[in-house]
């Protein structure tokens, strides 16, 4: 019972990781034809950060250099995550063994920048981001045996 409702918690987190970057992807279509540096200098502004600071800067003169066809692009592809994440999602729902390889795969393939990103700048963030992706991964690795020792359903 307790792993299944792991699993369905892992599920959750990657369905929400999916719809907020499908929705992101989709809000990009929003900004063709737009200036959208303008767009990105509104952001920061609505955001009470600094536009001289460097984040910040570093966003707005990105946002500066893309085009219609740049925009497409990152729309696309932000499509095409979200995409994996939902069905990711749907075969840790429904409790498949695909969707726990998928799960145990791509959270793996984070680890070493996760780590990287420790060593370069430690924090209290990176690390609690890195035990949980870490958590997470070892979750699905022992599902995925429990599953292969368990007998056969008659």
């Amino acid at each position: 019972m307790r792993r299944a409702q792991g699993i369905r918690t892992v599920a959750l987190l990657e369905a929400a990781k999916g719809v907020v970057v499908l929705l992101t992807g989709f809000g990009l279509f929003a900004l063709l034809h737009r200036n959208v540096q303008v767009f990105a200098e509104e952001l920061v502004r609505h955001s009470h950060l600094n536009p001289a600071a460097h984040m910040p800067r570093v966003f707005i003169d990105y946002a500066g250099h893309l085009d219609d066809a740049g925009l497409m692009q990152l729309a696309f592809a932000a499509i095409a995550y979200s995409s994996v994440r939902l069905v990711e999602a749907y075969g840790l729902w429904f409790e498949r063994a695909w969707g726990e390889g998928v799960a145990a795969f791509s959270g793996a393939i984070y680890l070493p920048f996760e780590l990287r990103e420790l060593f370069i700048k430690p924090g209290l963030l990176t690390f609690c981001l890195l035990l949980i992706n870490l958590a997470i991964v070892l979750f699905m690795i022992d599902s995925l045996r429990r599953r292969r020792s368990a007998p056969p359903p008659r």
